[in-house]
């Protein structure tokens, strides 16, 4: 695994203005400033309103059950030993349902923990992709008993788009917003 830079490679904008400030005004906040995630992405703002409308559909919008999302992306953020994904989606998950030794659960082997069948089929997905980009036939055929069609595609999705995010949170550096977890200890 490569080293996560120490510091910000790009800083966040800090005193948006014209279009950039529209867009951050519908951002999520942390005592009304807009995340770290979305200030480092105001540095492209076309890139940022076209990320929001995807990230916003998949987190308020989407098929997914909340909770079942949250086990794939944080699964997906420990995977990638994103801190910040991690942090942000361990409260976000909290809030959906997961208990705190689930959380904790997640950055660990599943079988050290008392998963449903349902729960170490999402599990196996983020593993599966993490690894080789690929769900196995034995996942699919687990992951088919439950979730539609237009289901399975969202949660490849969810899992792509958070897959991207954690390389781009690694990658640029952004640092954890105030009062916002790392990962478990």
């Amino acid at each position: 695994m490569a080293d996560r830079p120490s510091s910000p490679r790009i800083d966040p904008v800090t005193e948006p203005d014209g279009e950039l400030a529209e867009i951050l005004s519908t951002a999520l906040t942390h005592d009304g400033t807009p995340l770290n995630i979305f200030g480092v992405l105001g540095r492209h703002p076309k890139l940022l309103k076209r990320f929001n409308l995807l990230g916003g559909f998949l987190l308020n919008k989407g098929l997914l059950p909340e909770r079942e999302r949250e086990v794939v992306i944080l699964r997906i953020g420990f995977n990638a030993k994103a801190q910040y994904e991690f942090g942000q989606h361990t409260v976000i998950g909290k809030q959906c349902g997961l208990t705190d030794a689930e959380i904790r659960a997640l950055t660990q082997d599943p079988s050290g923990h008392r998963w449903s069948d349902d729960d170490l089929a999402l599990i196996a997905l983020a593993d599966e992709l993490h690894a080789d980009d690929c769900v196995t036939d034995a996942t699919w055929a687990a992951l088919s008993k439950k979730w539609s069609d237009e289901q399975m595609i969202e949660l490849l999705v969810v899992a792509g788009f958070y897959r991207l995010v954690s390389g781009f949170l690694n990658s640029t550096g952004v640092e954890l917003d105030e009062g916002i977890p790392g990962f478990p200890s």
